[in-house]
């Protein structure tokens, strides 16, 4: 069997170890330095001025949206774009927020939304903000798509949680939008069993991000923060301001475990991201030997750092046979992310308009993944390779 991930971490048995240990010896496991030390490296990492740490990364998609709207630059029944091919916990925040979603395809080719796919929504749908999905480490025109949004006056969010890593020529993926998410959940590029962050270069919304993340309170803001907050609704002294809440906001905290194991494995992360994208290289170009298979066009992209490895089928048939070489070899497969999210039951409930999705239906009904990471050995790749032949 070569299942979709093999360990929880990089390094698993001296992790596990170090982990023990610092429970151990931890003063407190609630929110606390572990976690303000990671924000401030991962920020680092990314190129982002801040970083908030959340219990996960769909935990930081409904943040971002909740602090969005409690800064007003979204409201109810804003239409909010987003990535057809996608993950729940990027459509479902924009449903839970009041706010109306709006597929955009996404191209076969790409596995994502391109900037041309953004221009066709946006002749028959005005969109308050864009919230795009990085799939699978890839990601479309970010810059162009960027451009765009400026030019609309759209509000670009980005989730980053399977691209970590991942660039182009003009950055790094998550660093486009006014604000991005990342995951940290096991099997992605890093993790923290459960974990996720936000990142944003906006002052004012890191601040309500920290706010959103705690119930509404001003716990975890600076000293200068809490001040503007406690001045503005008179709190009369410091016992008061213990349980006053400013805004609407969730419990959403990590734990130090999450600060601990997220500085750990931010280490290693860099070499996790080499040997993603050479597993990456040496199964794409046995897939692009077989005329069977579609390959994700790259080119526009400086690195791939691929989450899973995608097989897209020219037809529904030929996945069949793809999918049954695959099981009978023992390797672990999933459907292509949440295919075209309209397909979804929870998405009739909730929403009255689909939209015609001819790319994202392709993926859907064609396509399928399996895992990518750094414990594959020669032979799992070889095994792999054997399964994408013709």
């Amino acid at each position: 069997m070569i299942p979709l991930m093999k360990n929880a971490f990089i390094d698993e048995q001296k992790t596990k170890s170090a982990l023990a240990e610092f429970i151990l010896q931890a003063p407190r496991l609630s929110m606390d330095a572990k976690c303000l030390e990671f924000e401030k490296r991962f920020a680092d990492w990314q190129g982002r001025k801040f970083a908030v740490l959340f219990n996960s990364g769909g935990s930081a998609n409904l943040a971002m949206l909740q602090a969005m709207k409690n800064l007003g630059l979204l409201k109810d029944n804003d239409n909010v774009g987003f990535s057809a091919l996608t993950w729940s916990t990027n459509t479902m925040p924009i449903i839970q927020m009041g706010m109306t979603p709006v597929a955009v395809d996404c191209g076969p080719r790409t596995l994502n939304v391109m900037s041309s796919d953004l221009q066709e929504r946006l002749r028959t749908s005005k969109l308050a903000a864009m919230f795009i999905t990085n799939a699978l480490g890839f990601a479309g025109d970010l810059g162009r798509i960027k451009n765009l949004c400026r030019e609309k006056g759209i509000i670009l969010i980005e989730d980053s949680c399977e691209a970590l890593g991942s660039e182009l020529p003009s950055g790094k993926t998550g660093n486009f939008g006014m604000a991005a998410s990342f995951s940290f959940f096991v099997a992605h590029h890093m993790s923290t069993i459960e974990g996720g962050m936000a990142c944003t270069d906006d002052a004012e919304l890191a601040e309500m991000l920290r706010i959103v993340r705690a119930n509404g309170w001003d716990r975890n803001l600076e000293p200068r923060q809490q001040a503007k907050w406690r001045d503005k609704f008179a709190v009369k002294n410091e016992f008061e301001s213990k349980y006053t809440f400013y805004d609407l906001g969730f419990n959403l905290r990590p734990t130090e475990i999450t600060g601990f194991l997220g500085l750990r494995q931010l280490e290693a992360l860099e070499g996790t991201l080499i040997k993603r994208e050479s597993n990456f290289k040496l199964l794409d170009l046995a897939a692009r030997q077989n005329d069977e298979l579609i390959t994700v066009d790259c080119a526009h992209l400086s690195r791939v750092a691929n989450f899973a490895f995608p097989v897209l089928c020219k037809t529904q048939q030929v996945r069949e046979k793809y999918l049954a070489k695959f099981t009978a070899a023992g390797v672990e497969i999933r459907p292509m992310i949440a295919g075209n999210i309209q397909r979804q039951p929870f998405y009739g409930k909730y929403v009255r308009r689909m939209f015609e999705l001819p790319g994202t239906d392709f993926i859907h009904d064609c396509g399928f993944y399996c895992g990518n990471y750094p414990e594959l050995t020669d032979g799992d790749l070889a095994v792999i390779r054997d399964c994408l032949k013709k």
